[in-house]
């Protein structure tokens, strides 16, 4: 298959692509591959952890948030969803520890998000909750911690 054929592929069936170059790149016939759409790949891959790492840190938030803003609400289901989130949290970075060193810029962004919800699902203002995160990213995965 040449480069050119290869590339349209990518472009029609990926699942297929992908497979072909996997099957390359096992065969040592480098020359082959797709790089450039290889590349893309791998970065997507990259992307997209990130991007489930920040959207379990939206919902962990926003229902820290919603605890401690609108304790009527609280119950089995948001302490359940905490519980999930926070565990699901902990396996995305065990699985991706470089991320680690971006959670600054991804809690950031994440609470960011987590107050827009928050406030759609409380009905409260936005301006009822702080515009900087007030928890510590340790805090916010410690079983223990239920703000008040």
């Amino acid at each position: 298959m040449s480069d050119t054929s290869l590339s349209l592929l990518y472009e029609q069936d990926a699942y297929t692509w992908a497979l072909r170059n996997a099957e390359l790149i096992r065969t040592h016939r480098f020359s082959e591959v797709d790089w450039e759409h290889v590349a893309e790949e791998i970065e997507a891959v990259g992307k997209s952890e990130w991007r489930e790492l920040e959207s379990r840190l939206i919902v962990l938030l926003a229902h820290l948030l919603k605890w401690q803003y609108q304790a009527k609400g609280r119950g089995r289901s948001w302490q359940a969803t905490i519980k999930e989130q926070r565990y699901r949290v902990r396996r995305v970075l065990e699985s991706n520890p470089g991320l680690k060193s971006h959670l600054d810029t991804i809690l950031r962004d994440a609470f960011t998000t987590a107050v827009l919800v928050a406030t759609r699902e409380t009905n409260l203002d936005e301006s009822t909750f702080p515009e900087v995160c007030p928890f510590g990213f340790e805090t916010i995965i410690d079983s223990d911690f239920w703000p008040e």
